[in-house]
């Protein structure tokens, strides 16, 4: 049986728009299920505690459980490869961070890329970190720690939290921008290195305002300067590095990423419910109690500063000659 071309015409194009009605049908209707939010290192770290306020918020707005699953191992990569690996619906994402920027130059044969292989869903916050050191070091100001470190080239050690951690980059970029030597000693995670600065094995790090308030404010430890850009709510008093090391700015940062091809629905959806999040003021207080601030932006505007992230540690760590233990 032969159709009339005008019948024929409007089957085809009814045909054709099939795939985006069903696109926005599901993004309407999603998530219709659990949804996995994949975290790359063990519960009760800062990134495990951002994904469970970030998964609980989302879990009371968009009516479906949001399950945090820790993956740990590999520098965070682990994880990350099980959301590249899962089908691009939704239902499996990455509470990503700056470790995925730095690992991107650190690690060789990595068998994903992170900027091509994961989607950029929305940015959560930004976590500021904190040039901490010893009270018996002299130093009391970035300046008389430069100046410090100038009279005693290579005998100031600088604690991090492993090879390519992020404190570990924080402390590298403010070598070069600084002109000092500091003698460097990877500790296996941030825990043990405070433990040993507190107790004057070494003295100097930078780690992150979460990690070390308590102990800044105990008197443990003294806050030189904040590493980010502007000052911290959480150390109001204290200045941040490029107020005297000009263009100086180390900050660490999370957000949500998806598999690639994730339909651009869902992904918007997944980006407006973040940022009505971030606009809560019990969110915005959680997120200052972690020492970070809310980081609201498109999903356009997360990918940039992937990008830009990813660019300016891999000038770091190939500068310092940085490997992957």
């Amino acid at each position: 049986m032969k159709l009339p071309r005008r019948n024929f015409l409007r089957l085809a194009a009814g045909a054709a728009a099939l795939p985006a009605v069903s696109r926005i049908a599901s993004a309407q209707t999603y998530p219709m299920g659990p949804v996995h939010l994949i975290v790359g290192y063990a519960a009760g770290g800062p990134t495990d505690i951002v994904a469970r306020l970030a998964g609980q918020w989302l879990s009371e707005r968009l009516g479906q459980q949001f399950i945090i699953e820790n993956r740990s191992g590999a520098g965070s990569n682990i994880g990350t490869e099980a959301v590249v690996r899962a089908p691009p619906d939704g239902y499996t994402l990455l509470l990503a961070g700056t470790t995925n920027a730095i690992n991107a130059t650190l690690y060789d044969n990595l068998n994903f890329n992170f900027i091509r292989d994961i989607a950029p869903v929305a940015g959560i916050m930004r976590a500021q970190g904190v040039m901490v050191v010893n009270p018996s070091v002299p130093a009391k100001t970035v300046p008389e720690f430069i100046a410090y470190a100038k009279a005693n080239p290579g005998k100031i050690n600088m604690a991090t939290a492993g090879n390519g951690s992020p404190p570990h980059i924080y402390g590298e970029l403010f070598k070069a921008m600084a002109g000092v030597d500091l003698a460097l000693v990877p500790y296996r995670g941030g825990g043990p290195a405070l433990i040993d600065l507190i107790g004057g094995q070494v003295q100097v790090m930078f780690e992150s305002v979460l990690s070390s308030i308590a102990y800044i404010r105990t008197g443990k430890l003294r806050a030189l300067a904040v590493t980010s850009a502007t000052r911290s709510a959480a150390l109001p008093d204290v200045p941040t590095v490029g107020e005297f090391v000009p263009g100086y700015e180390a900050s660490g940062w999370f957000g949500i990423g998806a598999p690639k091809d994730t339909p651009a629905e869902i992904v918007n959806k997944l980006n407006r419910e973040i940022n009505a999040g971030l606009a809560d003021p019990k969110i915005k207080e959680r997120l200052a109690d972690l020492g970070g601030v809310p980081l609201p932006m498109t999903a356009a505007e997360f990918g940039k500063l992937v990008a830009d992230e990813t660019e300016k540690w891999g000038k770091v760590i190939r500068a310092a000659k940085i490997k992957a233990d």
